[in-house]
């Protein structure tokens, strides 16, 4: 065996096997992957191994499309058979909201290049006449939809390893993994030992036990899952080709064909927990006992759109584990707080995403960054806040609900509230509707009353209007918006502005109470980040960036070493905020300071430490709103008192709460970008209008790569766009982010963000087009249904900015 390597996979189930594969298919000879039993040991060999392309994710179907594809490949490449069938998928609407979903999907298939269509009910009839297509409001096939041999697949990974020149050790258990001074890891095993610099954790069902050798907590539960094969039945027997297979989510089973029989599986509302203390060592090809009482609504359900289930007997039960994180997403990606380290774990539809997952952390641990955004994915969206009790919670719901739709916006309740402000139940008794924003609670709307619960779906709900008065309340007067869940870090000694202009692309200020919007590049030379950093005195900083992107920031914070006798510093837990904004804000914060705030005095992108209500505060003269405002940033201790009086003083002009959800409305009407949607790795500074911003006359991260990035023409640009009412109005919907966006029947953009305009009356998204200018048309697909929109040549709302800066 060998003793010392590029990296070391641990774990060889079919998600390690890929990870092997791919980073010898990037070039990386010595590796070596150690696994504790046998090959596909744990959940990969009694799998389903369905395979399909399509998901709400964008970015996760580029994934499953390439994974659909690669399995021939390795075939010929390796000669190892992967047991590909792919007699095509079937996906049924029973309900609007599926047909919905259904046809956003196939609207985006359409723009990226994808198979996946409508066909008429008789098409499907004909395509799987056991299918009984009674209550279907439309059917999608997609041709290359199917499963492979799950063992097949793992070992054509194996082989194609190997052949590269990587090393596969099975029987091999890891028995520590020592991180060593010079950032280097030894994995010993009772084989011996092996020196790497990357350590890859893609153990499955036994990812905490590797995670914690090294000091890791993972949120991971493993679940019971269940699916059966039929006796051989009369009507396949006596076909001469294989069925579709049948993906009927609202009847919440999955369907196919299997031998000479049908397999039937299904996510159970009485779901089981396993394992919950830790997998054990001496589990490996091992199952449970059949409890097919659990899924017999389930099966019921499958009866009636396949009738001949009914007579079938069955022959085979399979109830193995299944390991989830809490969204149900693995949990992929380098650990923040070490080197070295690479996690991809909680794998749910591996045989979907195992070639796409391989070849995105090889990508990540190879190229320092994957070709895609895929923050959906990364291990960092989670945090210490991330409980054994959040985690269980949340994996019940996910297990319990895995067919349901995702709708935009949609807050689950399971396993919270995770972590709260002090005025959280004062909000809550305002009729605050929360949203879960890096585990902290953040009001999203406010109801008339307290307890009020949203409705979710594609079309407008019921917080639209509320959202709509809280809208025009900050436009036409002012509001007060709860913005503590922002991450906010403190940068102060002798090297801070040194440090903060070698991380970010923009010059740091260099008069004290001045702030500087500013880039964070990634590996690729794109939108890694973006941040407001305000210089509070000749050695200190505040920095102030996205919330949910704090632990994934501190990747790149870590690439920069901090000089001597200089710190860097999170407060987001012990400082909080509020944004106070509209053409009243001035004077409501004028009656609880002696401070002047007049614009002569406290200009735009300037700041203070003023005294407000009592309270000792720094104040920001910046909004999202893109309106005239004030983000207001106090200790944590003084939240409550801050917030009681803002809200009396509020009373005085006419002003109230404001959620997160108006705040993205109010933010679309500027046209300002937003991290995660407009701004992401794969974004371009030119493409986001931010190249501005990055000053080439300095040294700072990935500056060599940007420059390279910035002498080449845009392939896309940030636009904004304004959907015709009649189309909205028809559909009751408004664009949310995904939607494509065709001209004269071509795919020229998809949209990042959509909503109502309330202030302005117009429906709004931002997105992303190539060979479309403002003024023309094009046609945004809401609902999978074109919605005529022109592309606008300024923002709607204050397009100089007047009342921003007055």
């Amino acid at each position: 065996m060998r003793t010392e390597a590029q990296a070391v996979v641990i774990g060889g189930g079919v998600i390690g096997c890929s990870i092997l594969y791919h980073l010898t298919k990037l070039g990386w000879s010595d590796v070596v992957l150690l696994e504790r039993d046998e090959l596909t040991s744990g959940s990969t060999w009694h799998a389903a191994a369905n395979i399909h392309g399509l998901h709400d994710s964008t970015n996760i179907s580029r994934i499953q499309h390439y994974t659909m594809k690669l399995y021939k490949e390795l075939e010929a490449e390796t000669g190892q058979s992967c047991g590909v069938f792919q007699p095509g998928s079937l996906y049924l609407a029973q309900t609007e909201a599926r047909e919905h979903q259904l046809r956003l999907q196939a609207a985006k298939a359409k723009l990226y290049g994808m198979n996946f269509y409508e066909i008429s009910i008789e098409k499907a009839r004909e395509l799987n006449p056991l299918v009984n297509f009674d209550g279907i409001r439309c059917v999608m096939y997609e041709p290359e939809g199917g499963n492979v041999d799950p063992s097949g697949v793992t070992n054509a990974y194996a082989v194609g390893a190997r052949q590269r020149g990587a090393g596969i050790h099975r029987f091999t258990p890891v028995t520590a993994t020592d991180q060593q001074p010079d950032g280097s890891w030894i994995i010993r095993t009772p084989r011996g030992d092996i020196r790497t610099k990357w350590v890859v954790n893609a153990a499955g069902l036994w990812g905490r036990e590797v995670a914690a050798l090294a000091g890791i907590e993972l949120p991971l539960q493993p679940t019971e899952h269940q699916y059966f094969v039929t006796e051989t039945m009369a009507d396949i027997d006596g076909m001469d080709r294989r069925l579709p297979s049948v993906s009927d989510r609202d009847g919440e089973y999955y369907l196919r064909q299997e031998g000479k029989g049908l397999l039937v599986g299904a996510y159970e509302r009485d779901m089981r927990f396993w394992a919950e203390e830790g997998t054990p060592l001496d589990f490996a090809h091992d199952l449970f006992p059949d409890d097919l009482e659990r899924i017999e609504e389930n099966l019921m359900n499958a009866i009636t759109r396949v009738p001949a289930l009914g007579e079938a007997g069955i022959k085979r039960g399979i109830n193995g584990p299944m390991i989830w994180s809490p969204d149900g997403n693995v949990l992929m990606g380098p650990v923040p707080e070490l080197e070295g380290y690479f996690c991809c774990n909680g794998i749910i539809p591996g045989f979907s995403q195992s070639g796409g997952m391989g070849l995105m952390a090889a990508q990540w641990i190879i190229e320092g960054e994957t070709e895609y955004d895929m923050f959906a994915w990364d291990m960092a969206r989670f945090d210490r806040w991330t409980t054994k009790e959040f985690t269980r919670a949340r994996v019940r719901d996910q297990y319990a609900h895995r067919f349901a739709i995702h709708f935009p916006g949609e807050e689950r309740s399971a396993g919270r509230p995770a972590r709260t402000r002090p005025v959280y139940e004062t909000q809550r008794n305002m009729g605050a509707v929360f949203g879960l924003n890096a585990g902290w609670e953040h009001p999203l709307w406010f109801a008339d009353a307290p307890g009020a619960t949203e409705t979710n779906g594609f079309t407008r709900q019921n917080w639209w209007e509320p959202v709509g008065r809280e809208c025009r309340m900050l436009r036409e007067r002012a509001g007060i918006i709860d913005i503590s869940n922002f991450a906010k870090y403190r940068c102060k000694g002798p090297g801070a502005e040194d440090w903060l202009n070698a991380v970010f692309a923009n010059t740091m200020p260099k008069a004290v109470g001045r702030s500087c919007l500013t880039p964070l590049i990634g590996r690729r030379g794109g939108i890694a980040g973006d941040f407001t950093v305000t210089r509070l005195a000749g050695d200190e900083f505040r920095i102030i960036g996205s919330g949910m992107a704090e632990r994934y920031h501190k990747r790149f914070f870590k690439q920069v070493p901090l000089p001597e006798g200089t710190e860097f510093t999170s407060l987001t837990e012990a400082v909080c905020g509020f944004n106070i904004a509209g053409p009243e804000s001035r004077a409501l914060l004028q009656s609880l300071t002696d401070a002047s705030l007049a614009s002569e005095d406290f200009s735009f992108m300037r700041s203070q430490r003023i005294i407000l209500a009592g309270v000792d505060l720094l104040a920001l003269r910046v909004s999202f709103t893109g309106d005239l405002g004030w983000e207001l940033h106090c200790r944590v201790e003084d939240q409550a008192r801050l917030y009681d009086a803002l809200l009396e003083a509020g009373r005085g002009v006419g002003a109230g709460p404001v959620g997160s959800r108006a705040l993205m409305s109010l933010r679309i009407e500027k046209g300002y970008g937003s991290w995660g949607r407009e701004y992401s790795p794969e974004y371009w500074p030119q493409e986001v209008g931010l190249d501005r911003l990055c000053k080439m006359d300095k040294a700072f991260l990935n500056r060599d790569t940007v420059a390279g990035v910035l002498d080449r023409p845009a392939r896309e640009h940030l636009v904004m766009l304004h959907l015709h009412e009649a189309d909205v109005s028809a559909s009751n919907a408004d664009a949310t982010g995904g939607e494509p966006i065709f001209r004269d029947g071509k795919g020229v953009g998809r949209v990042t963000s959509g909503g109502y305009g309330y202030s302005v009356g117009m429906s709004l998204a931002l997105g992303y087009v190539t060979g479309a200018e403002p003024g023309d048309t094009v046609e945004v697909m809401v609902l999978g249904r074109p919605h005529r929109a022109t592309i606008l040549k300024e923002p709607p709302f204050d397009p100089r900015g007047k009342r921003l800066r007055g």
